[in-house]
C-alpha cells in the first residue's frame, strides 16, 4: 500500500522509543551511575501493559514508576520492558511496552523525552511537561494516576522542559 506523505512524526519517535530501549538496556548491563535515575509515565489503558487490577483500578489512565533504588528484575526487551516494584510492602511485576510511554525522564541530568503519538489511537495533545532539576530532598512522585501536575510550590528553584515533538508540527 502507498502512502502519499512520511509520517516523520510516527517515524522520530519510534527512534526516540529505541534511545528508551538502549538506556534501559544499559541499566540492566550495570552501564548508569548516579546522578542517573528514571522517572517513566506510561498509559495503563494500552492493550500491552500487564499489572494487577487492583493497580489498573488505583491507575485508570496512567502511572509514573521511578528506576532509582528500589527496583528488581528489570528485564529489557524489543517491545517493551518487566519490572519488579515495591506497592504497599507487596512486589508486584510490571510490564511495559515502550508504546505505552508517555514520559522518559533522567532528572539527575535534567533530560526528559515526551511522546505525543499513540500507537493504539489517536495524537494525544499534551502540555510540556516540567522536569525538575536535582531534587534537594527526595521527590514524593504522584502515582494517583490523576493527571494533577505538582504545584509551584513542590518544585525546585528551576528545571528542564521536556519538549514535546507536537510543538513543532504543523497543524
Amino acid at each position: 500500500m502507498r502512502r502519499d506523505k512520511i509520517e516523520y512524526g510516527e517515524l522520530v519517535e519510534k527512534a526516540l522509543r529505541n534511545v528508551v530501549r538502549e538506556v534501559l538496556g544499559r541499566l540492566v548491563r550495570h552501564e548508569v551511575a548516579e546522578p542517573h535515575h528514571f522517572y517513566i509515565t506510561f498509559r495503563t489503558t494500552h492493550s500491552a501493559v500487564g499489572m494487577p487490577d487492583y493497580l489498573r483500578e488505583r491507575y485508570p489512565a496512567e502511572m509514573t514508576v521511578v528506576l532509582q533504588h528500589q527496583y528488581w528484575d528489570l528485564e529489557v526487551g524489543d517491545t517493551g520492558f518487566s519490572v519488579t516494584l515495591s506497592f504497599n510492602d507487596k512486589l508486584e511485576r510490571l510490564v511495559v511496552p515502550y508504546e505505552a510511554i508517555k514520559v522518559f525522564a533522567d532528572p539527575g541530568v535534567e533530560f526528559g523525552l515526551q511522546f505525543t503519538i499513540d500507537t493504539e489511537g489517536q495524537t494525544a495533545e499534551t502540555p510540556p511537561t516540567t522536569l525538575p532539576k536535582r531534587p534537594r530532598k527526595p521527590v514524593a512522585v504522584d502515582l494517583s494516576g490523576a493527571g494533577d501536575t505538582a504545584t509551584d510550590n513542590d518544585k525546585p528553584d528551576g528545571g528542564a522542559e521536556i519538549v514535546a515533538l507536537d510543538r513543532f508540527r504543523k497543524k
